[in-house]
């Protein structure tokens, strides 16, 4: 069974999550960052109060959220072949996990934001910045350990998304854990892709906590 061609297989696969996994993370921050960010801003409290956007913002980013992954990468399989013209492997996975995980980012980046403390934000605009200048000299400055601790929770998540692609040709360990482990029996090879990628997540989880501490000044 664990022949050079099995080694290779899994190899490639590996290659393949950490492939959908940076990619779509990437562009997940593209779209969710400044989603997150304007969660904040336009709340009736916030520094831009846009209330009727704000309600609209929620609701989309709540009904996106609350379409499990499966469902949504099948629902979405349409859009895929338009994007990338084919649904099937690693970078046509891509673009469910972008869709899938761009509102959870929002969610991660509001989140962050509000811990940062009100008075440093009045004082800004008691000094007259503009909400830009707000933004990006004092809200996300502030909240940097707080959003990297969030990116390592999307990583991981996107992660886990990644492996689920495999019921559907996803490419990735994911989809050998499901061929191998689930259609054949081996489950040798599933236990080795499973433990790999419990291993990626350990180790995302752990980079992302340190550098947040060593970002984190009030330490």
């Amino acid at each position: 069974m664990w022949d050079s061609g099995t080694i290779t297989m899994i190899l490639m696969g590996l290659l393949e999550t950490i492939y959908m996994t940076f990619v779509s993370t990437f562009f997940a921050y593209i779209i969710g960052l400044p989603l997150g960010v304007l969660l904040v801003t336009s709340q009736s409290n916030g520094i831009s109060p846009l209330p009727k956007l704000n309600k609209v913002l929620n609701f989309i980013v709540n009904i996106v959220r609350s379409v499990p992954f499966l469902i949504l990468l099948v629902a979405v399989i349409p859009f895929t072949r338009f994007i990338i013209g084919t649904s099937i492997g690693s970078t046509a996975t891509v673009v469910p996990l972008v869709i899938a995980s761009a509102p959870f980012i929002a969610r991660l980046v509001e989140s962050s934001i509000q811990e940062v403390e009100k008075g440093v934000i009045e004082a800004a605009v008691s000094m007259g910045c503009s909400p830009f200048q707000i933004i990006t000299k004092v809200m996300i400055p502030e909240a940097v350990p707080s959003l990297i601790m969030g990116a390592a929770i999307a990583t991981t998540t996107i992660l886990s998304y990644s492996a689920m692609a495999g019921f559907v040709g996803g490419g990735g360990l994911g989809d050998i854990a499901i061929r191998y482990g689930y259609h054949r029996y081996e489950y040798g090879i599933m236990i080795v892709t499973v433990a790999i990628l419990v291993i990626i997540v350990q180790v995302s989880q752990d980079i992302g906590t340190k550098i947040a501490k060593k970002k984190d000044k009030r330490k």
